[in-house]
């Protein structure tokens, strides 16, 4: 093709690029203001823009040529070729369209190799939209995503289309994570795996079938909104989890309980590197769990390293964790958080002292510091002595018997001579702030009620955010879908050559 027909395709876009000038230089634009002006040139900058994609897609289509042997994946020869076969494209320019070579047979659906080329996605809406979607729809409402989507594009979306985007930019998140190269980190770091739950409140359909019951059942005092405690059958658990890793940092329970105003201040808590987080509202505990050990394994092949779950306490959790460990023949040592403990003590501490007092204060401190010298034993009994001492009715010391309950039953994960000689974290900060960015940010938006679909693939997005793996992400979600989209339809999956 000569270089005059090639200049002839892109006709459209010089005149529009012409007219822009014109526009510039006459006076309608010597009379705005510059916020005008950027506002003019913006959108018919996107024009311009827009009219060199039609242009250069319209040759291609001029360039396409026959292609022989080409076979679907059922081994059916399309011999028949039609042209003129036209589709269209709805892009971060504005709408084009995309013509090309059909090859047909009949009976089986057409095959378009010039798509396979492009690797035009099934939908209307092109890469480029579905990737401003997956962005937006991860930052704030799917209304909101819509809004940001025609701002900078120009293009109008439906919250419904930006919903189904975004489920579509997650499709492949799972399986981006798996086939991940390992990382390189010091040997001598200590492997944390963290997990939690987080509620979000879900519509009737997308609930787990016992809470769908017990909402069912349920009665509201208010018909126009649900009052204190009636969220519980409306929620459906995300369960969130993190690995990170951590240079040891050894403390002692003074460190630990030191005021910040001391004249020497102590050494700083463990800090978390190279954050790896995941949530699921699809998957239950086990599933997410047994991902976390995927990505420690991936850290850590060789169990070479020393590894310590950091739990709030939850039996669940507990137990999932030192299943997949032993089925992964791998040691990890089990700490449940300071905080929850001290939490504990403090709801205990009301039980003997009187609101504001601040021998309170005192008390908690002690029972802490005993709590990381290894005695939560004799804390739990000390507990319980002095509410019967004081001769606390059964309800007066509800609080102390679950504080003593829980000191007694999570003692074997309550070793913190041992985290803090050996530099472990101690505290479930990093997990508890994922729950936070992951989940509460985004989903609990005020009136928000989720499908399954919307919410897992908000929580996938987030996470991959989150993890600073978006940009890795979305070239592996392209490759797969010219994979899945366009070479699959194919004999052998293999998309046949150019002539």
């Amino acid at each position: 093709m000569s270089a005059a027909t090639v200049a002839e395709h892109f006709e459209a876009s010089r005149q529009c690029a012409e007219e822009m000038f014109i526009w510039l230089e006459g006076p309608e634009a010597a009379a705005l203001a510059h916020a005008e002006l950027e506002d003019q040139l913006d959108a018919r900058g996107r024009e311009l823009l827009r009219r060199m994609l039609q242009d250069h897609l319209s040759l291609r289509a001029v360039y396409e040529v026959r292609m022989e042997g080409v076979v679907d994946s059922d081994g059916v020869a399309h011999g028949a070729v039609e042209t003129g076969h036209r589709r269209p494209l709805a892009t971060i320019f504005g709408t084009v369209e995309v013509q090309r070579l059909a090859y047909r047979h009949r009976g089986h659906p057409n095959l378009h190799p010039a798509d396979a080329l492009l690797n035009l996605p099934t939908e209307r809406h092109s890469h480029g939209l579905r990737r401003l979607a997956a962005v937006e729809a991860s930052r704030g409402s799917f209304e909101e995503a819509a809004a940001a989507l025609e701002r900078a594009t120009g293009q109008h979306v439906g919250k419904r289309q930006v919903e189904n985007l975004s489920a579509r930019s997650a499709t492949d998140v799972e399986e981006f994570y798996a086939t991940r190269a390992r990382t390189e980190v010091d040997e001598t770091d200590i492997l944390v795996i963290s997990a939690d739950g987080k509620g979000i409140v879900m519509r009737p359909d997308s609930l787990r079938e016992a809470t769908a019951k017990a909402a069912a059942a349920a009665t509201n005092k208010l018909t126009t909104r649900l009052s204190k405690g009636e969220k519980r059958n409306r929620k459906r658990m995300a369960e969130v989890g993190a690995v990170y890793d951590v240079t040891p940092v050894p403390r002692s329970p003074h460190d630990v309980m030191a005021s910040k105003a001391a004249e020497d201040p102590p050494p700083e808590a463990p800090k978390a590197n190279n954050k790896w987080v995941t949530a699921s509202v699809v998957e239950d505990a086990a599933e997410v769990v047994g991902r976390l050990f995927d990505e420690a394994e991936r850290r850590d092949p060789g169990h070479q390293r020393r590894w310590v779950a950091l739990v709030d306490g939850n039996n669940h959790q507990i137990g999932r964790i030192g299943a997949e460990a032993k089925a992964r023949g791998v040691e990890v040592a089990i700490v449940v958080d300071l905080v929850h403990v001290i939490e504990y003590l403090w709801a205990a501490a009301w039980c003997f002292f009187a609101e504001g007092d601040t021998a309170a204060e005192e008390w908690v401190r002690d029972r802490a510091f005993s709590v990381l010298e290894g005695r939560a034993r004799e804390v739990a009994s000390g507990i319980r002595r002095r509410a019967t001492a004081e001769g606390l009715a059964k309800s007066k010391r509800k609080k102390a018997d679950e504080a003593a309950r829980y000191l007694k039953n999570k003692a074997p994960h309550l070793d913190y001579p041992t985290a803090l000689s050996s530099g472990w974290p101690i505290a479930t900060g990093v997990i508890e702030g994922a729950c936070r960015y992951l989940v509460a940010d985004r989903m609990d938006i005020t009136g928000a009620r989720w499908s399954v679909k919307g919410a897992e693939a908000v929580l996938k997005l987030r996470a991959v955010r989150a993890n600073d793996d978006f940009d890795d992400y979305w070239r592996f979600h392209l490759d797969h879908e010219r994979r899945r989209v366009h070479e699959l339809r194919y004999d052998e999956g293999v998309l046949p050559l150019v002539a």
